[in-house]
């Protein structure tokens, strides 16, 4: 590399470094959130990138290269984290807390739930029956109804709109059933 190219390449990542140094650290954080450790990938980054235009590699789009180095970087990262085994966990002493009132209170929703779909036009009723109830997936309904996915995804969301309408009638007569009981 002559003096020239090494010359035009600090100007180059130094002016690279200043336009995108920041964005680069918010787009590492976000993906890895440990702020150290993001700087430390941006900081990478442009010495790997640093190494590829000695090397004679030549950059279109710096911003485009960056980026990729970047998420190429934090694609590593993942892969390094270990993993925890749940037997491993076990065998350590892990015991996981059960807290029974949450079950109960998530089996009285779902039960409440599930009364409300019958309350639902005919249209959403078998929809959101297959879909909660019988726990099949979207491409399932799709073939058992014949109609697109597409169009089962948005009766299904539909219908959780019209279920959590129903809630927030009922919620709002309990309320004022309970203010007017708190008067006589």
């Amino acid at each position: 590399m002559t003096l020239a190219e090494k010359t035009y390449f600090e100007i180059l990542l130094n002016q690279a470094h200043t336009t995108f140094k920041k964005d680069l650290q918010r787009y590492a954080l976000s993906k890895i959130g440990n702020k150290a450790l993001s700087e430390d990938l941006v900081q990478d980054t442009f010495v790997k990138t640093w190494a590829y235009l000695a090397k004679g590699g030549k950059i279109l789009f710096m911003r485009a290269f960056l980026y990729r180095i970047l998420n190429n970087l934090i694609v590593d990262e993942y892969r390094k984290r270990k993993t925890v085994s749940l037997d491993a966990m076990f065998n350590d002493g892990f015991e996981p807390a059960v807290d029974d009132a949450e079950a109960l209170m998530d089996a009285a929703d779902g039960k409440r739930a599930l009364e409300v779909v019958n309350e639902l036009p005919e249209k959403y009723q078998s929809v959101m029956s297959m879909r909660f109830e019988k726990d099949m997936s979207l491409e399932e309904i799709s073939a058992v109804t014949g109609q697109s996915k597409n169009s089962i995804t948005v009766q299904v969301h539909r219908g959780l709109k019209k279920i959590k309408s129903i809630y927030e009638n009922r919620d709002a007569q309990f309320a004022a059933h309970l203010g007017n009981a708190s008067h006589a």
